[in-house]
């Protein structure tokens, strides 16, 4: 017969056991991972920055205005795809950029091809025109990122020092609701807590890649060696897999801590959380099989220990509060290699001491996400998701 309290005890030993060695890992990766640094003089790279924009009507003014005010590139164009947008993006980007020369508006009305995503076949048509300005780097930057007047040079100068073919410097996630608090947060602390970084920079194994869609920078001729947005134009975790993309071509990605030069805040409140959240954790690890894996282990890292703090005895629940303590510190630490002094601890702390809640609010969404992705109900502004025709590419 099988003894229950002896399986609870080992799925709380095992818990405790994994929570300790993601905050190893965490701890590792904030003191080894690099980040962008301001370079010394003018990069002497051209650039383009495309920016693929679909109701961005009150976000995309600040990033233009941040683009406007760039400095030490001696080269640098700007072009804005208004994607179909309904809410005066167009006219609130005409605003800002004015005449300046740097700057092209161009508007679209058109849908995107049958079984391509809406990013992936703006960013395409972004790529187009910049092929016009043979460039040397191109970027992709989401409409509601902001930018430190240095950041397109320092990501650059990045590229080029680390000799690799796509830089991605991950941005300091900025919150404002308290769902916000509780899931943005689990971004950084997904690979902080699992992947050694340096190890995966140096990797060519398309499975260590780590990039964010949100500020891309791209060695422009590798960028169209791949096919640009064309090998990913059905992925709805496009950024993740154009890297895998360049990685299998024998390229080199890295991945670099943006904090202090890049900055975004990616949804506002908790619809635009479920809904941002839901349209791609299907895909995250790779089907059923894994989905139900992950979900296990962060019930047994994320979930026994805190339950076995509050109702356990003995060695239990001292394994429990363990557990619970090392998978909240693993969450300051990603915190604050993120964000640096820009948040404060207390609140990093208050935030990062929900994590079981954190942790149980994604299992949810993760099979929210599977639900939708089943029933054909998966969208992102007003769109319908294409189902990948061979998986994630």
């Amino acid at each position: 017969m099988i003894d229950v309290s002896v399986l609870a005890r080992r799925a709380v030993v095992a818990g405790a056991v994994l929570s300790g060695l993601s905050a190893a890992t965490t701890v590792v990766n904030a003191r080894t991972l690099r980040a962008l640094s301001r370079p010394e003089g003018e990069v002497d790279a051209s650039v383009v920055v495309c920016i693929p924009a679909r109701n961005e009507a009150p976000r995309l003014p600040n990033l233009l205005r941040d683009l406007r005010d760039q400095v030490q590139c001696r080269t640098l164009r700007v072009i804005v795809l208004d994607d179909g947008s309904t809410d005066g993006t167009f006219d609130a980007a005409a605003s800002v950029i004015g005449a300046d020369p740097r700057f092209l508006l161009v508007r679209s009305v058109s849908e995107p091809p049958a079984g391509w995503t809406g990013k992936a076949a703006a960013c395409r048509k972004l790529a187009d025109l910049a092929v016009a300005e043979s460039a040397d780097c191109i970027a992709f930057v989401d409409a509601d990122v902001r930018l430190d007047p240095a950041a397109v040079a320092a990501s650059v100068a990045e590229l080029r020092s680390s000799r690799a073919s796509l830089v991605s410097p991950w941005p300091r996630q900025e919150t404002g609701t308290l769902a916000e608090a509780l899931v943005q947060p689990l971004l950084s602390f997904s690979w902080m807590s699992t992947l050694p970084v340096r190890a995966a920079n140096a990797s060519s194994m398309p499975s260590m890649v780590v990039s964010c869609g949100q500020f891309l920078m791209f060695d422009a001729a590798d960028y169209r060696s791949i096919g640009g947005h064309d090998s990913v134009a059905n992925s709805p975790t496009e950024d993740l897999d154009i890297a895998r993309a360049l990685r299998r071509s024998g390229k080199r990605t890295v991945l670099v801590s943006g904090g202090g030069f890049v900055r975004c805040r990616m949804y506002d409140g908790w619809s635009a959380v479920r809904d941002g959240y839901s349209r791609w954790l299907w895909s995250a690890y790779g089907g059923p099989a894994g989905t139900a894996a992950v979900l296990g282990a962060v019930s047994v890292a994320y979930l026994a220990p805190p339950v076995a703090a509050v109702f356990g005895s003995g060695a239990t629940r001292v394994w429990g509060i363990g557990g619970y303590l090392a998978a909240v510190l693993s969450r300051v630490v990603s915190a604050r290699a993120e964000s640096g002094t820009e948040v404060s601890l207390l609140r990093t702390t208050i935030t990062s001491s929900a994590h079981p809640i954190s942790a149980a609010i994604y299992a949810a969404l993760t099979v929210n996400s599977v639900r939708r992705h089943r029933n054909g109900s998966t969208s992102w502004k007003g769109r319908p998701l294409p189902r990948p025709r061979h998986g994630p590419a």
